[in-house]
């Protein structure tokens, strides 16, 4: 049976750094509009404690998601040695379009995949490009379609990315502002008649009662601003209390029906969004299996890097691959788990063999 498997990985992580010393003389707001008891410094330390963020990236005002886009992409098709003419899918998942540095409006028109393919100067027409929005865990849906393209036989190679801005839809007054960043990732993913290597399995959940609108877009907290401009916006403790109950049920659905055992999963390439969060969705998945965490199974980024939605995984899984984080390896006939949760809200999952 034909499968799946990544031959190649990309990263385009902005150049602009911003720490949590830059936000002290931030003026931060209730959603109310009333001010804060605490200082900013307070919330600065308090905040680092909970997200393990300290700091992260900004793209330049000159480029815009697809430019963040094409960078990652150019980079996973150099890393795959393939020819570029021959993608048959660019898959782009995103959240917000392009949005221009100062601006408050999303581009759509064209598409961000369209973009993309027009900044590598693909010529094939036979390459078709569109863009998936799926929340933070929208590159590894994106990567699970593309993964059935491949089985169906409707496709042999395609390109598949993660790429935001988010530095450009937060509200500034807003303390949450802080967890996000910008940043791109892309892998190639090819068609395989190796049985026991890449794709194993995937599992994908939506819930869309009352956790639908837990991230959505609302108006800024400070009431004397344009109330007509829109900005991300989450319930912060419902998404984490959401995370940990459902992440860790769909990453074992997955693993069972990959028919891998616990003990060989090598890694876990988790969403980016909260070290804290993440800890805790690991000690409830491994507590499925009667096991406690190993250590160095959850390579981190957020660190440096902030949450940079569906930007994340693929930003992660480049890192370690190329070597970039202390400590942390994948080899051959490793197996892995990317996992995410976020807008929707959305889950998913995928075991994968190296």
């Amino acid at each position: 049976m034909i499968s799946s498997k990544i031959t190649g990985t990309g990263a385009f992580i902005p150049s602009i750094t911003k720490e949590n010393k830059d936000f002290l003389n931030e003026h931060f707001l209730n959603e109310d509009g009333s001010p804060f008891n605490s200082e900013n410094d307070v919330i600065i330390e308090k905040f680092k404690a909970i997200t393990g963020i300290e700091e992260r990236r900004y793209a330049k005002p000159e480029y815009t998601s697809s430019d963040l886009a094409f960078f990652a992409a150019q980079k996973a098709i150099e890393d795959a040695n393939i020819d570029q003419e021959e993608l048959d899918y660019i898959i782009i998942a995103h959240n917000f379009g392009e949005v221009k540095a100062g601006g408050s409006q999303s581009d759509l028109l064209p598409s961000l995949s369209t973009r993309v393919k027009h900044k590598l100067g693909i010529k094939n027409p036979n390459c078709v490009a569109y863009d998936i929005l799926f929340g933070c865990p929208g590159w590894i849906e994106a990567t699970i379609q593309a993964h059935a393209f491949i089985q169906a036989g409707m496709a042999k190679k395609c390109l598949v990315i993660g790429a935001e801005t988010l530095s450009r839809v937060v509200d500034k007054y807003d303390r949450d502002s802080m967890i996000f960043s910008d940043g791109a990732g892309a892998c190639i993913l090819e068609a395989t008649e190796e049985t026991d290597a890449g794709i194993l399995s995937h599992a994908t959940q939506t819930f869309a009662n009352e956790e639908a609108y837990y991230l959505h877009y609302g108006s800024s907290f400070n009431k004397e601003v344009d109330q007509d401009v829109q900005y991300i916006k989450m319930l912060g403790r419902k998404i984490y209390e959401f995370a940990l109950v459902h992440v860790p049920v769909a990453m074992k659905f997955a693993l069972d029906k990959a028919g891998v055992e616990i003990d060989d999963v090598k890694k876990i390439f988790i969403h980016q969004a909260n070290e804290k969060m993440d800890e805790a969705i690991m000690k409830r998945f491994f507590r499925q299996f009667k096991k406690k965490v190993p250590e160095g199974v959850m390579p981190l980024s957020i660190t440096k890097l902030g949450n940079s939605s569906v930007a994340t995984v693929p930003t992660l899984l480049d890192l370690v691959l190329k070597g970039e984080i202390e400590n942390q390896e994948v080899n051959k006939g490793d197996v892995v788990i990317f996992a995410s949760v976020g807008a929707g809200m959305n889950i998913n999952a995928i075991v994968y063999k190296f």
